[in-house]
């Protein structure tokens, strides 16, 4: 078998759509994160639902990442230590799973859930 030389092997691209699926799925496995709260005009209307993933846009440039994650937290965790865990977790595990570098990750907060939110919201 021959093996083609650095130079003369093609590169991998790996998609914007592809870094942003593999990202949801590494937050939807946070405790303590859910979804973001719809908006209308801007505005965040009722709560994140912690059963739906976050929702999460990637961009791929020069093989570095960046994201923006809209996501709600539980209530009454600490919102500074969740958004800290989940960065973190993005950072190492799409870096690990794509072989990208993750240079930016802005998270914002929509919405706070509650355990009574979602009674709530199935009764």
């Amino acid at each position: 078998m021959t093996v083609e030389a650095p130079e003369r092997r093609g590169t991998t691209v790996v998609a914007d759509r592809a870094v942003q699926r593999i990202a949801e799925q590494v937050i939807t496995g946070l405790d303590g994160v859910g979804g973001a709260a719809r908006r209308v005009l801007g505005v965040a209307v009722g709560s994140g639902d912690p059963e739906q993933p976050a929702n999460v846009t990637a961009r791929v440039r020069d093989g570095r990442v960046s994201l923006a994650v809209e996501l709600s937290v539980g209530y009454p965790a600490p919102v500074a230590r969740t958004t800290r865990a989940a960065r973190e977790r993005l950072v190492r595990e799409v870096g690990e799973l794509t072989g990208l570098v993750v240079e930016r990750v802005d998270i914002t907060v929509t919405a706070l859930h509650s355990d009574r939110s979602r009674e709530r919201s199935l009764s």
